[in-house]
């Protein structure tokens, strides 16, 4: 389970402001890659809140809803869409998305600790801590926000294009979303970077 022993070493260290980072929707075929990062209070804890991928759909809508409700809490989530994903790539779009992230915040941080691995030109001090949202109360707060941000843009594209099945699968290459791809071609939405997109419209062309 998530603690704050990450986020107390750094304040330790003398960093006044920590936030934890996270992201949603790097391996998807169609729609923007989420980033959300946040500042929680030094004394914050959670019995439901962990790493968004081990919780239901409704215990993350109740928990984004709890969070983002909180006056705190600071947060702040961005998404970077297919055209920049496929502009700069995947990896480089997630780090843009997690700096732009960190400089929204309101009171800017002097340190974050982030998911995964170390961040090129991030503009603070940071920690990477691997399986960080289950570690870290920040990093899996930010990670609730940026995975249901997500789903709910998702949604919402699957309104306004049924034929894929947005809303089922969130962009991921699922058997229902290659064959969709297949039968109806790329949207707007899909990241023409991305191999099956790509093989496909080299089949197409």
């Amino acid at each position: 389970m998530p603690t704050l022993d990450h986020e107390n070493a750094l304040r330790a260290s003398g960093f006044r402001v920590v936030a934890g980072i996270d992201e949603a929707g790097r391996g998807p075929l169609a729609g923007p890659v989420c980033v959300a990062a946040v500042i929680l209070p030094d004394d914050f804890s959670h019995p439901m809140l962990n790493d968004s991928k081990q919780l239901s759909e409704a215990k993350r809508e109740r928990l984004y809803e709890e969070i983002t409700g909180d006056v705190r809490i600071a947060w702040h989530c961005v998404s970077i869409e297919p055209a920049e994903i496929d502009r700069i790539n995947i990896l480089q779009a997630t780090w843009e998305g997690m700096r732009r992230a960190a400089l929204g915040l309101q009171p800017r941080p002097d340190a974050a600790l982030i998911d995964g691995k170390p961040v090129k030109r991030f503009p603070v001090h940071h920690v990477a801590l691997v399986k960080g949202d289950s570690l870290s109360y920040s990093i899996a707060a930010a990670s609730i926000i940026a995975k249901v941000t997500r789903d709910r843009l998702m949604i919402e594209l699957g309104q306004q294009h049924p034929e894929y099945g947005f809303a089922i699968h969130k962009g991921y290459p699922t058997p229902a979303h290659l064959a969709a791809l297949k039968a109806h071609g790329p949207c707007p939405h899909h990241r023409r970077s991305f191999a099956p997109v790509a093989q496909l419209e080299l089949d197409l062309a």
